[in-house]
């Protein structure tokens, strides 16, 4: 599998936002995470912000929405340059059609699950999107511990999608730096999405190139 390495903007110095992609010219996606202080108890940024970041750089951009409503909302931040739009299942009132919409305004589809959610309630929809998130913390706030408690939940979905190169991408986000990327990489993810451990890092492009390695070792252990 090809992994991938997403780091998560939230960690970075939102004043200068540009500045911090440019610091990690590394990195597969740039992560941006949209919350509207009603799905999760924070607020970040919308679709505004997310075409200015599409248009200062060529990194493409992974919007993770953890907003309500995004039968409603998504299709504005494919349209605003994301490459890949990530919803939630737990907020959607039409899965389904939130799926079609997203992928309709030319954007990869990506599904996320709360670390509450059973991800079996969802193995259906699976073959329709482009990637199943798992959190493995609850969303609304960087920095937290990651919950090591979520990875059968990564070896499940690996188990069920393979690994060839149309298989869909298993992204872990939450709690993911250098001493817990391992453990997601052989548990079957292949994208991992990382803010404080790069943002918090005084040398952030060396920290995605760490991670790059650490997880391709651990893809490596029989």
């Amino acid at each position: 599998m090809a992994l991938q390495i997403a780091p998560s903007i939230l960690s970075a110095d939102f004043a200068n936002l540009q500045t911090a992609i440019e610091s990690v010219p590394g990195a597969d996606w740039i992560h941006v995470d949209v919350m509207d202080n009603h799905f999760v108890p924070n607020l970040t940024i919308g679709a505004p912000v997310v075409s200015a970041l599409a248009a200062a750089t060529s990194t493409p951009l992974d919007c993770h929405l953890m907003i309500a409503e995004p039968d409603r909302w998504a299709v504005d931040y494919a349209e605003a340059g994301a490459r890949s739009v990530t919803f939630h299942v737990e907020a959607a009132a039409d899965v389904r059609s939130c799926i079609g919409n997203i992928r309709g305004a030319g954007a990869r589809v990506g599904m996320g699950i709360k670390p509450g959610t059973s991800v079996e309630d969802y193995l259906d929809l699976v073959p329709l999107v482009d990637m199943v998130l798992i959190m493995t913390v609850e969303p609304g706030f960087g920095g937290q511990a990651f919950m090591a408690e979520m990875l059968p939940k990564v070896r499940r979905l690996r188990e069920l999608v393979g690994d060839g190169p149309d298989a869909v991408w298993i992204q872990v986000d939450g709690g993911v730096a250098v001493d817990t990327i391992e453990q997601c990489a052989e548990a079957g993810a292949d994208m991992f999405v990382a803010g404080s451990a790069v943002f918090g890092s005084t040398e952030p492009n060396m920290v995605v190139e760490q991670l790059r390695g650490l997880a391709h070792d651990a893809c490596q252990h029989p």
